[in-house]
């Protein structure tokens, strides 16, 4: 797993970048109970072609001809509004039908760290029908590619670190584990130190207000997936007035701590595991992997882990197949039902001594391409979270915990525990415990939660519901696997979610939709508890 594994998604990188523009004049940062400034006397973004994505947003082509780029001054110190500013890279694809056009629809992929400017054009056709009547829209958040993005190692370094042992089981081995996170931490204090105080939730939220303006909307309208769940969360909180039609998808918790959220992954991965092992089972000798039941194929894992923590296998080129890295491959194969085949081909080939296959969906979650270029997720992903989080755990406090992680997952406990100590010794204190998302007065956001969902336990979603307050929160249950609902293609789930942002109708309460169902949404009084657990 990613050494700061509590909210990495995988984002999916396809395209894009940006051209220029100026800043906003209002400082977006106002009394959060009258919600901020309007979107009058806001500057005009300045449009044009888009350029191939950087290697810090992930590389690879510029999208087509229906993109355009932009970027968007924003203070680097909202305290201190009117002094040094960093650019934000945004990307839209103009609404279709310009005579019925309601507005912008911004998006942030979660991370935190994925780029927007390279995510939405890849994802774009998923979203299709909602580009009828609005502009999509997407940006880098202020750390990540193309906007200030923090750095820390270069690739050289990043592939030893991705390499190394990151489930310690000597005293040697901890000593090497913890001097790794010290030179990793110094690199980033060395080449991003200005950068560090300033790449928070908070700060990111106050840029959404500034995106905005610049758009020109009166409310953000607004699609938050993973992370950006919790970005919409504390952008509800500051600037509860601005919220427009606006959708929550694989809901972050917001009333766990980075430890209770790590554990809370911890078990999500473990149940989709336990789900992907089922399948495998369920179809016999069509599966490739040896073992009659979800134990023993499990059991077979953690063997290959064993094997593999003694003796790597060939990976990619020189590079091998280390235990750290095949529980990278796991897990990325474990946010999408459409992985799950490569997850069986790669364990069945690493059993025979081949490791590439996992290896390459290790590298696709660490952000590493075919030329060995990393993009900055990784970075992004450490500075966002360690600049939001309090929490800090020495050895001794970590060693202490394994237990509990190891009881709720044999294959990623060891790693998700291990990974309580990615802020440890950071240069920068954490804002909070948990963040803020009480929005009273906002209107109605739509909270969906995925009972399959091993990155973002299906739980939260109610939580968030809670704590955005009576008459905001609206929550809908998808039945189903995989990280997130929306992107799943599930006609009720879509159903749902487009007429609340085409037409501004609000789905019931406690809506529930199925896997596979193509009926209407049909609301549940009963509370529903999540398959599994």
């Amino acid at each position: 797993m990613p050494r700061n594994a509590l909210r990495v998604t995988a984002a999916a990188a396809l395209a894009a970048a940006l051209v220029s523009t100026s800043a906003c004049s209002d400082d977006g940062s106002k009394d959060k109970k009258t919600g901020g400034g309007s979107a009058s006397g806001a500057t005009s973004l300045k449009w044009g072609d888009c350029d191939p994505p950087t290697a810090a947003e992930g590389g690879g082509q510029a999208p087509g001809k229906d993109w355009q780029c932009a970027t968007l001054d924003v203070p680097l110190d909202y305290a201190k509004p009117e002094g040094e500013t960093i650019p934000l890279a945004l990307i839209r694809a103009k609404a279709r039908d310009q005579d019925k056009r309601i507005g912008s629809l911004v998006f942030n992929f979660g991370g935190p760290g994925g780029s927007g400017i390279t995510t939405l054009p890849g994802a774009a056709k998923e979203y299709d029908g909602l580009r009828q009547r609005y502009d999509l829209v997407s940006f880098d958040p202020r750390g990540v590619g193309r906007s200030a993005p923090v750095r820390c190692e270069n690739d050289k370094q990043l592939d030893a670190y991705y390499a190394s042992d990151s489930s310690p089981t000597t005293p040697e081995q901890e000593k090497v584990f913890v001097d790794n996170i010290k030179k990793y931490q110094q690199a980033c204090s060395t080449k991003s130190g200005t950068l560090l105080p300033h790449v928070g939730t908070e700060n990111a939220a106050r840029d959404l207000d500034r995106i905005r303006q610049a758009l020109g909307d009166e409310k953000l309208n607004y699609f938050g997936i993973s992370y950006g769940t919790e970005l919409g969360g504390v952008y509800a909180h500051l600037f509860p007035k601005n919220v427009g039609r606006a959708v929550f998808d694989a809901v972050v918790d917001p009333t766990k701590t980075s430890e209770e959220g790590s554990l809370g992954q911890a078990k999500g991965f473990q149940l989709a595991l336990d789900n992907w092992a089922q399948d495998c089972v369920d179809r016999g000798d069509a599966c490739r992997l040896q073992g009659s039941s979800v134990k023993e194929i499990e059991d077979n894992i953690v063997k290959l882990q064993k094997r593999l923590a003694a003796k790597p296998i060939p990976g990619i080129g020189d590079r091998e197949l280390t235990e750290s890295a095949a529980t990278n491959g796991i897990a990325q194969a474990l946010y999408s039902t459409e992985l799950w085949p490569l997850l069986e081909q790669g364990l069945d080939e690493a059993e025979g001594g081949q490791g590439q296959l996992l290896m390459a969906l290790s590298d696709a979650l660490n952000g590493r391409d075919q030329q060995g270029r990393y993009s900055n997720i990784g970075a992004a992903n450490t500075a966002i979270n360690c600049a939001d989080s309090k929490e800090r755990y020495s050895l001794a406090q970590t060693k202490a915990k394994l237990g509990e992680f190891r009881a709720a997952s044999p294959v990623f406990g060891d790693f998700l525990g291990w990974a309580l100590m990615s802020c440890t010794g950071w240069p920068v204190p954490g804002a909070w415990d948990t963040p803020d998302v009480s929005a009273p007065g906002a209107a109605p956001i739509v909270v969906i939660g995925n009972t399959g969902d091993p990155a973002t336990p299906y739980e939260g979603a109610r939580k968030m519901v809670e704590r955005l307050g009576p008459g905001v929160g609206v929550e809908l249950t998808y039945k189903g696997q995989g990280h997130g609902a929306y992107n799943s293609g599930d006609p009720c789930v879509q159903k749902a979610v487009d007429t609340y942002l085409l037409d501004g109708k609000v789905p019931a309460t406690g809506t529930v939709c199925t896997r596979s169902e193509s009926a209407t949404p049909t609301p549940q009084q009963q509370p529903v508890e999540p398959e599994g657990t």
